[in-house]
């Protein structure tokens, strides 16, 4: 209503009320026919519509996930037909590996190189795998209470240290080492140098105990576990003339059993990707040295530091009758496939 005379505020009042509520209401009729009525055939359109643009998102991602299977199908192939020279080349012919260092911390990362020893052997390759355990020392020792000491780069190991080492090498480390190549497919059996009187040494120096260094071996045992289809797995602890055993380095160990067997290679897996001008660049890794080149870097000082008696072991089995010594990281993937199946290779080599 009109304001009338008798109330005026009040009316006044109920018709400004009014008056908005009137105009809020046509607002809204204005609104809701000026937006799209959705029915249930628009609802259902728009569903169908939704489903075949996620068929179509899906068959894209599946041609793509299809493309990149067969890249990678052809990089294996291709990989395959490049390795055919060295495996006809290797087949047959004795390759000792030292396994140790960081490629030995990490799980997935020791699965992976057992099963790329265990691939060699299946393509008719001869492993001789011979391993360290210097974590796994260290965390016994620790368990134990004992303090673990060196001098030179060398473990100080008097008879409660020895113990522990003879107990972890051809234990603990071994059995594992063994059990992981069971579970890939290859056949192992693990023994040390005390076994088949393997390695025979005698005491280093008074100062580090019972460290010491290899003097004879004999790898008759080593051979017939080869000639059976078996992968040696090999605990570097030797023994003395009187049965004491002693703790050999594992590299020497290695190069000495690659010399007797007559090795067609001696591959040394480290934390370093091989010899490098700069050690702290590994873009300026070494590929290849002669003997002569590699006294050279060692008078110059290129060679240095704890390089120095891995590159010796190396030489070492060379003049030995080795035919080629290698070093390379065994952090990185398939390293080991890659420096025996490929030209490059992705370490140091070292040949007459």
């Amino acid at each position: 209503r009109r304001p009338s005379s008798r109330h005026p505020n009040r009316a006044r009042v109920i018709y400004t009320t009014h008056t908005i509520l009137m105009a809020s209401l046509c607002a809204t009729i204005a609104s809701t026919r000026a937006s799209p009525v959705v029915t249930r055939r628009d609802t259902r359109a728009r569903r169908v519509v939704g489903a075949v643009n996620r068929v179509r998102a899906n068959t894209v991602l599946v041609r793509a996930a299809n493309a990149a299977q067969e890249a990678d199908n052809q990089m294996r192939v291709k990989v395959l037909s490049e390795a055919l020279p060295y495996l006809q080349r290797f087949a047959g012919q004795t390759v000792v590996v030292k396994y140790g260092g960081a490629a030995m911390k990490s799980e997935e990362l020791k699965a992976a190189v057992i099963r790329d020893v265990v691939l060699l052997s299946t393509v008719g390759i001869r492993p001789v795998l011979v391993h360290g355990g210097g974590p796994e020392i260290n965390a016994m020792l620790e368990k134990v209470g004992i303090e673990a000491k060196f001098l030179n780069g060398l473990r100080v190991t008097d008879a409660a240290t020895m113990e522990i080492v003879e107990q972890v090498l051809t234990g603990k480390v071994n059995k594992s080492i063994v059990s992981l190549i069971s579970c890939a497919g290859g056949k192992a059996v693990g023994i040390c140098g005390k076994d088949g009187n393997l390695l025979r040494g005698e005491i280093k120096s008074e100062e580090l105990g019972f460290v010491g260094r290899v003097t004879k071996v004999d790898a008759t045992v080593i051979k017939n576990l080869v000639n059976g289809g078996y992968i040696p797995v090999v605990a570097t602890v030797a023994m003395d003339k009187n049965g004491q055993a002693l703790n050999v380095n594992a590299d020497t160990a290695a190069g000495a059993i690659a010399a007797t067997l007559g090795a067609e290679k001696l591959i040394l897996m480290t934390d370093v990707p091989g010899v490098c001008t700069d050690k702290d660049d590994p873009s300026t890794l070494i590929r290849e040295l002669t003997m002569a080149e590699t006294e050279a870097s060692i008078a110059a000082g290129t060679i240095a530091g704890g390089m120095i008696p891995k590159v010796q072991c190396c030489t070492t089995a060379v003049n030995n009758g080795v035919k080629s010594a290698h070093i390379i990281d065994g952090r990185a993937k398939h390293s080991l496939l890659l420096e025996i199946l490929t030209d490059q290779g992705v370490g140091t080599v070292i040949t007459n």
